[in-house]
């Protein structure tokens, strides 16, 4: 199996490790383009004046680009810094509703202080001599219509890059570009690592809970789950029910025995807040999770609801061997094919179950238990 390492492997390892420099370059990225836009239909409207009246003015088009490489540095610092630090301190626990509301009135307020810093700070002194504006006064009736223009223009942009954020939240950093280029209409080869992890005893914990505060338990460990992630460069592919399914381009997944530290790490961070589980649940979140390496095709699917499947017998044999975890009171289990490739056995304490005839596989599968040491 050779480490290939594309795009989306390359997005996401930047995504992983420097998240706030990710989210600020999409956002910074995002608005000079809107800017750019913007200011090339500006330049065709006044071109197209100075053609039927008497109107002169030089050629502003690639001052006017570089005026918008400039406002798109300052929208996109500034949206994108009080996004990212609202949404992972404030936001984050909040409902979808709530969200919403308070984001459109913070960007209104964010609006207003950079149409003001705009006209009262930057106009004169670099937009006007920078696009040839300095022989034009403009009174108070021309700044009520450019605000107009300005809130317009910043509301729907708002609204397309919230979109954005939105998509690459659903199929995770790397995957929107390729999505939109069309890389999985047609069935990928890939090699990956696999994880499913299913929470231990839940049936039990269900009929003492109840479903609403069950849910709620389920709800907040996955959110703790979702800490882990981006520290092991994971990928979560499903939820099903109290189940998790994790997931790592091989490169990955292999590097730094990501695939493993991820569930002792997971372990550590339910530990970490046992108290607070207690207090509000009476019990402390234990996961159970098989984990195996292997081919499998990546592919579109769906035409109501689109979503990225993975597919073949690498997803089967991981589902099977967490599926066997009662069966000898373990936590973890790996095939040995894993552990072969990833040679984890100098970091982690590795035993043999031995070779188990998993259902539905007409082979013996090598299956071996992993705990820390």
């Amino acid at each position: 199996m050779s480490e290939r390492l594309d795009y989306t492997s390359r997005a996401r390892r930047v995504a992983f490790q420097y998240p706030l420099f990710s989210h600020l370059s999409i956002q910074i990225n995002f608005w000079i383009i809107a800017h750019l836009s913007f200011g090339l239909v500006n330049y065709l409207i006044l071109r197209s004046f100075m053609t039927s009246a008497n109107f002169v003015m030089g050629d502003t088009l690639w001052s006017s680009f570089l005026l918008a490489l400039i406002l798109g540095f300052l929208f996109g610092i500034s949206f994108g810094m009080i996004e990212y630090y609202l949404e992972n301190r404030i936001f984050r626990r909040k409902s979808l509703g709530r969200v919403m509301i308070f984001k459109a009135i913070l960007s209104f307020i964010v609006s207003l202080i950079l149409f003001y810093i705009i006209r009262y700070v930057l106009f004169e002194k670099l937009i006007a001599p920078m696009v040839d504006l300095s022989a034009i006064k403009l009174n108070e009736e021309s700044w009520k219509y450019i605000f107009y223009l300005f809130l317009i223009h910043t509301f729907f942009m708002n609204i397309i890059i919230s979109f954005i954020n939105q998509m690459n939240k659903k199929f995770g950093p790397g995957i929107l570009l390729p999505l939109l280029l069309g890389k999985y209409r047609s069935p990928k080869e890939e090699e990956r690592v696999f994880m499913f992890m299913d929470l231990q005893s839940s049936t039990s914990i269900a009929e003492n809970l109840g479903h609403i505060k069950y849910s709620a338990f389920i709800q907040e460990s996955f959110m703790d789950i979702n800490d882990v992630v981006p520290k092991f460069r994971a990928e979560i592919y499903q939820y099903v029910g109290d189940e998790i399914v994790i997931s790592w381009a091989l490169s990955e997944g292999l590097k730094d025995l990501s695939c493993i530290a991820f569930y002792f790490a997971c372990e550590a961070q339910f530990n970490k807040r046992a108290s607070a589980y207690q207090n509000e649940y009476g019990t402390v979140p234990k996961f159970k999770a098989g984990v195996h390496l292997g081919k499998v095709t990546a592919v579109e699917i769906g035409e109501i609801k689109r979503d990225i499947a993975y597919h073949g017998d690498t997803l089967n044999t991981t589902a099977r061997i967490q599926s066997v975890c009662n069966d000898y009171g373990k936590y973890l289990l790996a095939s040995k094919e894993l552990i072969d490739f990833a040679k984890i056995t100098a970091k982690y304490n590795v035993a043999s179950i031995g070779k188990i005839q998993l259902k539905g596989k007409r082979n013996l599968v090598d299956i071996m238990s992993v705990e820390e040491k």
